[in-house]
């Protein structure tokens, strides 16, 4: 479970990936949570004296998938085939081979294909609900990783450790997008607005603390990030 989310019981999207319990990480965890309790987000993600970067990422990277996991898992039954054909995060379809921009009014859309690189190599058009399964079961699999996720205390992460982590935050970040863009309706409905504008904002601030994704990338909810940290500058 989160520490965002407390011990609110909510169905998620694929089983939660648990930091055990007694290792420096979890103790990591709980440090974030304390400090989030503050209510200060722009304090709680900064990295703690004398603690690893990469294993601060990795603590809040882990958490960031469990909280989008239970965010996502809420909204499932309006995200079908039917629904949400392609993955996208705006209004007006599009032609694209992968990220792609094209001016829509005032409102571009942004279409996503999914390619992992090794199962899928190029990249290729599917459903929302597909994609994101694609996308959620990958991120897995590097948190699962103790190659580069390690746990145990002593091992090293590996060098290309924080670009995997990028990208991991990323691809997230385009499941906020869709929900936002797609499915804020449902969510108002079922009283969530308030966790997700609080995952949110703490995801934001996260990546813009350590500059973990480019500004192009998070274009689709650019308006909503000035929006919710305007207050905090």
């Amino acid at each position: 479970m989160s520490f965002l989310f407390g011990s609110r019981s909510s169905k998620t999207f694929k089983p939660k990936k648990n930091i055990p319990e007694g290792s420096h990480q979890y103790e990591l965890l709980k440090h974030a949570e304390a400090t989030l309790g503050s209510g200060n987000l722009r304090m709680a993600v900064m990295l703690p004296d004398g603690e690893d970067l990469n294993e601060w990422v990795a603590v809040n990277t882990v958490d960031f998938f469990n909280q989008i996991n239970m965010l996502y898992g809420t909204i499932t039954d309006f995200c079908t085939e039917e629904s949400c054909p392609v993955m996208s995060a705006g209004p007006k379809p599009i032609r694209s081979d992968s990220l792609v921009l094209k001016a829509a009014l005032s409102h571009p859309r942004y279409e996503y294909h999914w390619a992992d690189g090794t199962n899928i190599k190029k990249p290729i058009k599917c459903s929302a609900p597909k994609y994101i399964d694609y996308l959620m079961t990958w991120v897995q699999d590097q948190l699962d990783d103790e190659t580069l996720f390690p746990s145990k205390i002593g091992v090293p992460f590996p060098k290309n450790f924080m670009s995997v982590a990028k990208t991991i935050l990323k691809r997230l970040f385009r499941v906020y997008a869709h929900i936002y863009h797609q499915h804020f309706d449902p969510v108002i409905q079922l009283q969530e607005e308030a966790h997700l504008n609080t995952s949110f904002k703490h995801f934001i601030f996260f990546v813009q603390e350590f500059n973990l994704i480019d500004r192009r990338e998070l274009a689709p909810l650019q308006e909503l990030i000035e929006k919710l940290t305007s207050k905090d500058r």
